[in-house]
C-alpha cells in the first residue's frame, strides 16, 4: 500500500494550483490531508471520485476556514474514526483514521506553537496525544500516523539548528516529546531509509526559502514497530509545488 501525506495549506488554493493533476498521476491508495481548511459541503467532492478516490473522509474544525484534515482512499476501508473523543482536540478538526485489515492510517494535524498562547496549547495536546496513541495501539498495532507534526525532530532536519532552537517546531521540549512518541512504538519511516542532509517538507514563503531549500521537515509517516520490515520505500517529494509543504510517501507491503 502506498501512502502519502500533504499539509496542502487549503484544499481550494491547492486545487487550482493543479493538485489534483498531481494525485491522479502519483496514484497514492490513500492519502492523508491536513490543514484543508474546508468543510465537504463547500468543495465539489466529485472531483475526487473523478481522480479515483470514490471513498473520501472529511473531518473539519468548527471554525470554518481553519485546520481540518481529510482521507482520501481508493479501496474502501472497514472502518472511520472521526476524532480521537478528546473535546478541545475535536473542535479543531485534527485527527482522522480509517482502518484495513493489516493496518490502520491516521491524518494528523498537530498545532503549531509559533503564538504564544498556542505553545501551551500545543504541549497540552502531545502530552494528550502521546498517551491518545498508547491507548489506540492496543486495538490498531499496525499504526501509521501520517501528517503535520510542526516538529523537527534532529539538527539534519531543519536548514539552521542553531539560530531555531529556541523557535517553536524546534525547542528541545517539542523535539523530547517526538523522541517519546518514537520510543513508545513508532519508527520515522524516511530517516529509517534515508540519513541524506537536506531533506525537508515545508519552506517559508518568504526570501526565497524554497528555492535556497532552507526549509523544515516537519512532514512525517510514523509507523508502529510491528510493520518494520513491511516498510518497503519513503520519500520526500518536493517537486510538488501546491503548497508551502511538500507531500511526503511511505509503502508499505
Amino acid at each position: 500500500m502506498k501512502i502519502a501525506s500533504y499539509n496542502v495549506n487549503g484544499i481550494r488554493a491547492a486545487i487550482k494550483k493543479g493538485f489534483l493533476d498531481w494525485l491522479v498521476a502519483a496514484k497514492p491508495d490513500v492519502i492523508c490531508l491536513q490543514e484543508t481548511k474546508a468543510h465537504k459541503e463547500q468543495l465539489d467532492l466529485s472531483l475526487f471520485e473523478e481522480a479515483g478516490y470514490p471513498y473520501h473522509y472529511w473531518f473539519s474544525a468548527q471554525k470554518k476556514g481553519y485546520s481540518s484534515v481529510a482521507i482520501l482512499c481508493k479501496e474502501k476501508p472497514e472502518e472511520v474514526v472521526y476524532g480521537t473523543g478528546i473535546d478541545y482536540m475535536d473542535n479543531e478538526g485534527r485527527n482522522l483514521l480509517v482502518r484495513y485489515p493489516s493496518l490502520s492510517i491516521m491524518s494528523l494535524y498537530l498545532p503549531s506553537g509559533t503564538n504564544t498562547d498556542r505553545l501551551d496549547y500545543k504541549f497540552k495536546y502531545m502530552d494528550d496525544f502521546l498517551q491518545y496513541t498508547k491507548e489506540l495501539r492496543k486495538t490498531d498495532p499496525n499504526l501509521v500516523i501520517c501528517g503535520d507534526y510542526n516538529i523537527c525532530h534532529q539538527a539534519i532536519d531543519i536548514h539552521d539548528p542553531v539560530r531555531n532552537k529556541t523557535v517553536s517546531g524546534f525547542l528541545p521540549e517539542e523535539r523530547a516529546w517526538l523522541s517519546e512518541l518514537l520510543g513508545s512504538g513508532f519508527i520515522d519511516s524516511f530517516r529509517h531509509l534515508n540519513k541524506s542532509p537536506d531533506q525537508y517538507s515545508w519552506w517559508s514563503y518568504r526570501a526565497g526559502a524554497r528555492g535556497n531549500n532552507k526549509g523544515w521537515r516537519l512532514d512525517y509517516a510514523l509507523v508502529s514497530t510491528p510493520l518494520e520490515k513491511r516498510i518497503k520505500k519513503a520519500q520526500i517529494l518536493q517537486a510538488a509545488v501546491h503548497s508551502d509543504h511538500c507531500p511526503i510517501t511511505v509503502e508499505i507491503v
